[in-house]
Order: structure tokens, then sequence, then C-alpha cells
């Protein structure tokens, strides 16, 4: 699962258009066995041991807290208690931000609804995302249905917003206009999908489709699906701001807020292609990965800036685009111009490139130099 968690979190960053590639870690603690100061420095003694290569931050069952006690053994981790006005801290609140504006996009598309007032969501999970949703949701009108494992997140979910309970093993098949997967992933599977009642699949949960197949199965079924790794991109964003620095909440929301264009855009194709949203992300966000990576064999190159034309280095400067392509850790500022000047060449040297490919024009060199 993890392996799997690893490729959904490259594909993830690729689409947010962060500097970054993906990569997943997992503590394996003894059942039952409480969290502890010295886990998690062993922990950070791991992440340190890679030298940058990997960079950790908050995901299930972890807290600002702990990623704290990991700052103290490695400078190579993000998501820590925030400070004045500068991105950080818990990033649970924009992952339910940008997953609420998804299912706005999602039950636009859909249902050609444009507001969510009266729209029934079933949430599976709420814990710190699915909490933050429910709240978001509860504001703008929905009615709610929610469900936990965990009894005391169910009674404090239900504390704070008005919902309706239902048995965890229910939820799925819930009579609701959206499904808001917020928990474990494979939910999504040959057996789950015939039974699913609602009309949209859209929730915070990782790796929720089983198999790449089950993204066939609920298009088949006319059920419209969110790719996870593109609507719950809200925490990663900002733990990626905080990361590289110089960033504030506003530009952290600013950037959550471009997730229900995306999806939009995934939406369209796969309407006018008739195929499944997983696929066309899936395809997405592999061309922007493939690109990145020839993009860095032309960086590394000897004769590098002599291959270059069209584009001079002062040119590129001048670009707006410039500002909102983060440097990445270990690249140069010049390093930075070459693989910006790399990919418009190879860009507009593709005389053949999909309407789809040339959208990503605007995000796909803001990609991670170490993917």
């Amino acid at each position: 699962d993890v392996l799997r968690l690893s490729r959904g979190m490259t594909y993830k960053n690729a689409i947010a258009g962060l500097p970054f590639g993906g990569g997943k870690s997992v503590i394996l603690a003894a059942e039952h066995a409480p969290k502890s100061t010295a886990l998690f420095e062993a922990f950070g003694r791991a992440v340190d041991s890679l030298q940058g290569r990997y960079v950790t931050a908050e995901d299930v069952g972890i807290s600002v807290d702990d990623m704290h006690i990991v700052r103290g053994k490695t400078p190579f981790v993000s998501g820590l208690p925030q400070q004045g006005a500068n991105a950080g801290g818990d990033p649970s609140p924009w992952t339910a931000l940008g997953v609420f504006h998804g299912i706005e996009a999602a039950v636009a598309a859909r249902l050609g609804r444009e507001s969510l007032a009266d729209i029934t969501v079933a949430v599976q999970g709420v814990g710190h995302v699915g909490a933050h949703l429910c709240r978001l949701l509860h504001e703008a009108g929905a009615k709610l249905l929610v469900a936990d494992v965990d009894t005391d997140n169910l009674r404090s979910a239900c504390e704070q917003v008005p919902a309706e309970i239902v048995a965890p093993d229910d939820i799925l098949f819930s009579d609701a206009d959206v499904l808001a997967p917020c928990a474990l992933g494979n939910v999504l599977n040959s057996e789950t999908i015939p039974r699913i009642r609602a009309s949209v699949v859209a929730g915070a949960a990782n790796n929720q489709l089983a198999s790449a197949e089950d993204g066939t199965r609920l298009a088949v079924r006319g059920i419209l699906y969110a790719p996870d790794y593109v609507i719950n991109a809200g925490g990663v964003i900002s733990v990626a701001h905080e990361y590289l620095g110089n960033s504030t909440e506003e530009r952290v929301r600013g950037e959550v807020r471009r997730i229900p264009e995306r999806l939009q855009q995934i939406f369209a194709e796969a309407e006018t292609g008739a195929r499944p949203t997983s696929l066309v992300a899936d395809e997405l966000a592999a061309s922007v990965v493939s690109l990145a990576r020839i993009a860095l064999r032309v960086l590394v190159g000897h004769n590098r800036a002599h291959r270059l034309q069209n584009c001079t280095r002062d040119e590129v400067l001048a670009r707006d685009q410039l500002e909102a392509f983060p440097l990445p850790v270990g690249l140069t500022l010049q390093d930075r111009v070459d693989l910006r000047i790399a990919a418009g060449q190879m860009l507009t040297r593709r005389r053949h490139v999909s309407a789809r490919e040339s959208r990503l024009d605007r995000i796909q060199w803001r990609v991670a130099a170490h993917t």
C-alpha cells in the first residue's frame, strides 16, 4: 500500500504543480502501542539519513506535535507549528478545503447544481480532515450522513454539526448525492461499486480505488469520480509552501482554489473522450512526470545551454511564470532558468501537442526536479 501511496504522492505533486517528486513512509508500530518521543526521534533519524531525498509531513495518525519531535532530528520535515502569517501548521484544514471545493465542482458537473444546499453528502471517516470537511459542508447547506469506526471522532463531529450517524459498514451504500471517502483507501472495488447509490464520489482518502479497473467500473455506472490525488492535494500544497518558505496563508489558499479548475478540466476531457476520470488524471500526471524527466536530462547535458534557442536567460527571467516556479532543493537559479527554457523548447517543437498537453504548460515545469 505504501508503494501505491508513493505513486499517488508523485502524481498529486505533479498535477498540483509542486516542485517535488513523491514518496511515502510508514511507521510500523506495535498494535495499540502508544506514540512516544523515542519513536518519532528514531523516525526523524531515518528521514535524515536520506539527506533531503525525502521530506516528511503529517498523515494518518500523526500530529503537528509529532512532527515537531521529528524536526529535532532532521530539517527535512514540514507541517510544523505555524509562525505568524507564514504558511504552516496542520495541513488537514487545507485538505478539507480543497475537497470541499472539489465537491462543489463535481456536483456542478454531474448534477448541474451550483450550490450544495440540500445536497446529501455521506462522509466516511470524520477524523482531522473529515471533521473539517463536515463543517464546511454544513455551512454550505449540505445534509450530512457520517460514519467512523472511532466513536470519539464520531461524537466530536456530531457535537459540531448536525448529522445522521450511519454504521461504518453501510456508509458507502447510503442514499446520498455525494460519497466522500475520508478514511483509509481501497474502499472502491468490484464488491462495493455495484452497491454505491451516490452520483458523485469525491473525498479526501488516498488510494480510494482498489485497482485501475475500478475507475472504469465507476464510469460505466455513471458515477462521477473525482480522482483522489487531485481533489485531496490541499494538504500537500500547504506543507510544500511551508517547506519552500516565503509563502503565506493567502498564497496557499489561492493554490488550493485551483483544485476545482483542474478537476473541471479532467471532467470535461473524460466526458469528451468517454473515458474514466481516473484514467484521464493518470495520463495527465504521467505526462507531467515524463516531461520533467526529459527536461532534467537536458538540464544535466554537457551542452544544455547551447542547444536551447528562441529564448535567452533575460527573457526567461522577465516572465511572470518564473516567480511561480519555486526553486527546488539543490538547484541554482541558473538551473531553474535552464529547466524552464528546456521545457518551453520541448513544448514549442512538438507540433502535435494535444489540447490536454498544451494546458499543462502553465503547471508542468513547477514539478519537482528530483522526480
